[in-house]
């Protein structure tokens, strides 16, 4: 129980959003953020954040709302 006055930490996730984005780990996005544009293989999905790896020593770790847009990338990167 938390004392009066000390401050909770409230986060709200949307099972919808989650379900769908988990459903779609392996896939390519370009996923724009308040801070930058990341492009990559989503490899895992939380109902708190996304882990997208845009090569394959680099991993990006996004809180979900700090999302701003996601599209699918279809181009191929070599």
């Amino acid at each position: 129980m938390a004392h009066q006055g000390s401050p909770q930490i409230v986060s709200l996730v949307d099972p919808y959003v989650y379900q769908t984005i988990h459903k779609l780990i392996g896939s390519r996005f370009i996923i724009q953020t308040v801070r930058r544009i990341v492009r990559g293989r989503l490899i895992d999905a939380t109902p708190d954040h996304i882990a997208i790896e845009e090569t394959h020593d680099r991993v990006f770790y996004i809180r979900n709302r700090h999302v701003v847009s996601v599209m699918p990338d279809y181009t191929e990167r070599v």
